[in-house]
């Protein structure tokens, strides 16, 4: 019984994988800032560590617009 219950939960999760809406995909432009703002982070992260705090703060700052970019992303399925 046990195994029946999770491959139920196996079959519907599959089954909502293969149904759910790619956000990224009908977002393009969303989807471009998101890889800019990385390859920000990516770069900010190999700058040189002596920048007087800025390289810390704008660091912090692109991380924060990452998630929030990402959260639009999101809210743009619904």
């Amino acid at each position: 019984m046990k195994k029946r219950t999770v491959l139920f939960f196996l079959s519907l999760l599959f089954v909502f994988c293969l149904t759910a809406p790619v956000g990224h995909a009908a977002q393009p432009n969303m989807q471009k800032a998101l890889e800019a703002l990385q390859q920000a982070e990516k770069s900010l992260n190999k700058a040189a560590h002596d920048k007087e705090g800025h390289r810390v703060k704008a660091l912090e700052l692109v991380k924060q617009a990452i998630e929030e970019v990402k959260a639009g992303i999101k809210a743009g399925v619904k």
